[in-house]
């Protein structure tokens, strides 16, 4: 038995095999690109390592895939097999609950580790990924509030934990807190593209876009080269900013020299920052080209993967904005087929909130626009059931505007307006004029 750099017991061969898995762990947390090879070496080392097995099955489940997550099961195998302590046990049945869809079920047991290792920055850090795609604003916020005692400058890593406490405060609109904390952690390591992303979402929410443009340019040099596809989701972070000063020009410039600069990406955060892009532009009336065609080729083979309603609502919008009605019928379908008491924490918001959203998605792409409106206006309370922030969700919103105002419903829609005015007080909308 041995520990990590933060006093954790490990069940490892020894001190090289524990530096091996400190070093995964450090690269995961910058949102490096070698953490699988990083994991591949640790586990040269020491190929019974627990922790080391349950990393790469985090990754791979991270990874967005559907086919991997019958290896991700293994992996938990693997790490229970040669489990020596009850936090490596709790590791492993999160990742084999997490793999066989029950999100919930891993992230409680998540938890439950961190009330007894408030140190352990893998929980924390995939407890926080789950609530985030939960829609749990609260448990998202809280999650880090119980562990902060714990934590201060001389524990590495207290960077990374500053940067997710600042998100978690920005979903649950403590906005003032959530900048000083990003800013602080930012100090610390100005690569530390998480921390970046906290404060731009903090001046994404409080509509400061002049400020937005600045802040990630600033810190670009820092993070550039050194951070895998998350670089893509902060010049898509610059490029709403763009879009609220209507600078359509620039917005597509970074779609195609930065954040879709690599179209043969099929990661979901990828398409996800592409998808919801364009369906803004098009709110405002931009001619995007064949911008459409390229995104729904990577997105239709991925249907099957339900890695969650979120992102299958990204995938929608390629179908409809095509015109691929096949497509978006069998997406549809396989969507509604959710018996929604399964073991799969999202099937019952697949089916509740996930159907009818990609309903209204895919009757936009046809131009029924009344059809959109009814489909997405009785449950836009509910659309942070999907996860995603407030400010992905955002679409969803301008979405059921944009169908109202072409469908004629002028009441709604100037109701509509005046509690999104209330929320985000900014005048220079494409959708707002």
């Amino acid at each position: 038995m041995v520990r990590d750099k933060r006093g954790l017991a490990l069940t490892a061969a020894g001190d090289d095999a524990a530096d091996a898995y400190d070093a995964v762990v450090d690269e995961y947390l910058a949102f490096g690109r070698n953490a699988g090879a990083l994991v591949k070496e640790a586990l040269a080392r020491d190929g019974a390592m627990p922790m080391a097995h349950v990393l790469r099955g985090y990754f791979f489940l991270l990874m967005g895939k559907g086919g991997l997550k019958a290896r991700a099961a293994r992996a938990a195998e693997d790490a229970a097999a040669g489990a020596g302590t009850a936090r490596e046990r709790g590791h492993a049945e999160a990742l084999g609950r997490w793999a066989a869809g029950d999100t919930a079920g891993a992230v409680g047991i998540l938890e439950d580790v961190l009330l007894e290792h408030p140190l352990d920055i893998v929980a924390l850090r995939i407890a926080h990924f789950l609530h985030f795609y939960h829609g749990a604003i609260p448990q998202h916020r809280d999650s880090l509030a119980r562990v902060m005692p714990a934590w201060d400058g001389n524990v590495p890593g207290y960077g990374y934990v500053l940067g997710m406490r600042a998100f978690g405060l920005e979903e649950a609109g403590e906005y003032r807190e959530a900048e000083r904390l990003g800013r602080q952690a930012v100090d610390i390591d100005p690569s530390d593209a998480w921390s970046v992303h906290a404060v731009a979402h903090v001046m994404e929410m409080e509509r400061r876009p002049h400020e937005g443009i600045d802040w990630v340019r600033r810190n670009e040099s820092a993070w550039e080269g050194k951070v895998h596809n998350f670089a893509n989701h902060l010049w898509w972070h610059q490029a709403l900013f763009h879009l609220a000063l209507g600078e359509t020009d620039a917005v597509l410039d970074l779609y195609d020299g930065r954040f879709r600069a690599d179209t043969g990406s099929d990661e979901y955060l990828d398409l996800v920052n592409a998808t919801s892009m364009l369906l803004r532009l098009d709110f405002g009336g931009v001619d995007v080209g064949g911008r459409w065609t390229e995104l729904a080729g990577h997105c239709r083979p991925l249907i099957a993967d339900r890695i969650f309603p979120f992102v299958d609502a990204h995938y929608m919008m390629a179908h409809a904005m095509t015109g691929d009605g096949a497509t978006a019928a069998a997406h549809l379908e396989d969507m509604s087929s959710r018996s929604g008491v399964g073991v799969g924490t999202a099937d019952r918001v697949y089916v509740e909130v996930g159907v009818p959203l990609c309903e209204a998605i895919a009757a936009y792409g046809s131009g029924d626009w009344e059809r959109c409106f009814e489909r997405l206006e009785p449950v836009r309370y509910d659309l942070f059931r999907l996860g995603g922030s407030h400010a992905q969700r955002d679409v969803f919103h301008q979405l059921l505007i944009a169908a109202g105002k072409r469908a004629g419903r002028d009441r709604e829609v100037g109701a509509l307006i005046a509690e999104r005015s209330a929320l985000k007080p900014w005048p220079h909308e494409a959708w707002m004029q």
